[in-house]
């Protein structure tokens, strides 16, 4: 195999290892879009893709996405293109407009998501590639855990989700922020360095900076990829309760005026992990809402701590318990949700 050829370097070998299944799993003929930043990760990512593409009969399109939010952005975005055309893809450069609630990073975030959404569908791509790393696993877990999001903020980002119809893929989430550099170094490839990556200004870098590294020297190196693992166990968790709401719903669900009601019984008879997440499915699935736990509690009292108490006023909905069976019903035009954390 290529990766046991004298001089081929390790992180390359590992690099590619990782985004040579991804790309066979699609199939040939496929195309993928690849989204490249110039940093690291993103480079190391896209050589991969240029050696293992052709391998598997899989066409590559590099998208570079300039959100014009620093002095010289088109000038690092034409390069990162220009590297990818040497790397021997198609690339182009695509300038957005970022604005938009929840701050600059998310609207970036979201812009960029989009541009590559839309440079899928206009090539036939079947997958979106990303650069996350390990690292940016760890990262993120650790800030749902701070945040106390529950769950399903600790499960990290999944190697596999979907993008509004195409499969957005992250073939690099067991490959370390370190391999990707070394990897880039060893092809001669420049990344550039985004300043923003050492603005402790923002909560991400602070976990990187200075939060993983005081873990690492108190409590022993592997942090990281401890943090991944365990992001990996709760997605094994949560597609396995996943299964077992899609088992059980149908049998205890029953629609009703205005919303949708779930027999009491049923909800009392299941583990209270399962009870609430039924409860946040249903209305999460008919109303679009996702409930806080606070709320979640609030609404299973009324099936294991039933006293009379009246309706709750959720997000976009009602809760209230009618003889065996618990009814969610929309919330009146201009009603306000009573908040409940």
């Amino acid at each position: 195999m290529d990766e046991r050829r004298p001089g081929l370097d390790p992180s390359v070998a590992e690099v590619r290892r990782a985004v040579r299944p991804a790309l066979r799993g699609l199939g040939a003929g496929s195309a993928v879009v690849v989204g490249l930043s110039g940093g690291a990760d993103s480079l190391a990512l896209a050589a991969a893709v240029a050696f293992e593409g052709p391998k598997a009969g899989v066409r590559a399109l590099a998208v570079v996405v300039d959100h014009g939010l620093q002095i010289g952005s088109a000038d690092v975005a034409a390069a990162a293109a220009a590297a990818a055309r040497g790397l021997g893809l198609d690339a182009r450069v695509t300038r957005v407009e970022v604005a938009g609630a929840g701050g600059p990073e998310a609207a970036a975030r979201t812009a960029r998501y989009g541009v590559l959404r839309a440079a899928a569908a206009e090539a036939g791509a079947a997958a979106v590639l990303v650069a996350h790393t390990l690292d940016d696993q760890a990262e993120t877990v650790l800030l749902g855990l701070a945040r106390g999001a529950g769950a399903a903020s600790l499960q990290g980002m999944s190697p596999a989700s979907d993008l509004d119809g195409v499969a957005l893929l992250r073939p690099l989430l067991d490959v370390r922020r370190a391999t990707t550099r070394a990897a880039c170094a060893a092809q001669g490839l420049e990344p550039w360095e985004d300043p923003h990556n050492a603005d402790i200004a923002y909560a991400r870098v602070r976990v990187r900076e200075r939060v993983l590294p005081v873990l690492e020297a108190e409590l022993g190196p592997g942090i990281a990829g401890a943090l991944a693992r365990t992001a990996a166990q709760l997605r094994e968790d949560a597609e396995a309760f996943d299964e077992m709401i899609d088992e059980t719903i149908e049998d205890i669900v029953e629609h009703a005026e205005a919303g949708i009601s779930v027999s009491v019984a049923a909800l009392a008879a299941n583990p209270a992990a399962l009870r609430n997440r039924i409860i946040r499915h249903v209305v999460a699935a008919e109303f679009g809402q996702s409930l806080t736990r606070g709320q979640t509690i609030e609404v299973a009292r009324l099936v294991t701590d039933w006293s009379g108490q009246g309706p709750i006023d959720l997000p976009g909905c009602r809760a209230r318990r009618t003889g065996g069976r618990i009814e969610f019903a929309a919330a009146a035009a201009g009603g306000d949700a009573r908040p409940t954390e």
